[in-house]
Parts: C-alpha cells; sequence; structure tokens
C-alpha cells in the first residue's frame, strides 16, 4: 500500500504543472443606447471610456471560473450614446502549482485568454446597436497584475490565491 502511494505521488511530480482551458462562455451582455434615435443624427465625435474588471472562483477539485469584465461607456459630447457591457468567462483545469504561479494565472495568464473573446463580443454588440465599430486595444494584464501587486503590498494586503 505505502508503494502505491509513494508512486501516485512520484506520478504527480513527474508530471508537473498542469493547464487546460475547458470551456470560455458569455456569462452576461447588455447594451443600452439611451439618446437613440436622435443620436444618429449627431455628428460623431465618441470619446470612450473602458472599465476593465477580473474576478476567479475555485470549482470543484482542480478546476476555476475566471470572469473578465469589460464596460465601455461611449460619449458623443456630453450625450451618453451607449453603455456596453460582457462578462466574458472561462472555466480552467490548473493543478501543480504554487500560491505565487496561481495567483498570477488566474490573475494575469487567464485574463489575457479571455480578452479577444469579450473584445469581439463588444464589437459585434455594438456594430449590432448600428455604431461603428468599437475596436479596443490590447491589454497588457501581466502589467495590471503587477501594478496591483504593488498596490497590494504598499496597503498591506494579502494577495489573493
Amino acid at each position: 500500500m505505502t508503494d502505491q502511494a509513494t508512486n501516485s505521488a512520484a506520478n504527480e511530480e513527474a508530471e508537473g504543472p498542469q493547464f487546460s482551458l475547458q470551456r470560455i462562455y458569455v456569462r452576461d451582455l447588455s447594451f443600452e443606447a439611451p439618446k437613440s434615435p436622435a443620436i444618429f443624427r449627431q455628428q460623431w465625435e465618441p470619446s470612450v471610456a473602458l472599465d476593465l474588471n477580473t474576478r476567479q472562483k475555485a470549482l470543484d477539485g482542480d478546476f476555476h471560473e475566471v470572469v473578465l469584465t469589460l464596460s465601455v461607456t461611449v460619449k458623443n459630447g456630453e450625450e451618453v450614446a451607449f453603455i456596453a457591457e460582457v462578462q466574458q468567462a472561462g472555466i480552467f483545469m490548473i493543478k501543480g502549482l504554487d500560491a505565487s504561479a496561481m495567483s498570477h494565472t488566474l490573475g494575469a495568464f487567464c485574463p489575457n485568454i479571455l480578452f479577444p473573446y469579450a473584445r469581439e463580443t463588444l464589437d459585434s454588440l455594438v456594430t449590432r446597436g448600428s455604431f461603428p465599430a468599437l475596436m479596443l486595444a490590447p491589454v497588457n494584464f501581466d502589467a495590471l497584475y503587477a501594478q496591483e501587486l504593488q498596490r497590494m503590498q504598499e496597503a498591506g494586503e494579502a494577495p489573493q490565491a
């Protein structure tokens, strides 16, 4: 019995860390154009405000859900032309990482995977609302993660794994 337990532990060490994407899906989606149809008759000079957020939740076993939320408010002059939001989520199997690597994977690596899907979903939503395409620039989640870690250290908070 002891040999089996030792072999099982040795096999897990030999396998090393494991990561696999199980599913990507839209968790929530909303679009509002409060000034339509009048907004379509105005000269188009938009200003874009992007709010970005991530959260994660441990699921059964080695599975984790990561949710990337992108909220965009576009104003034409002083009036809100539209507000669009997507919660793009993914289920990831992550195994064999220490706490620091797990935190980085959930806080930066997984959102990097989800971002192109969220960006495309927002762009599609906006064009269906009859507005010009919304092509969001890439986001450096590694830099955002490092900034958040620094902020937490300065505030004396412990990072969440």
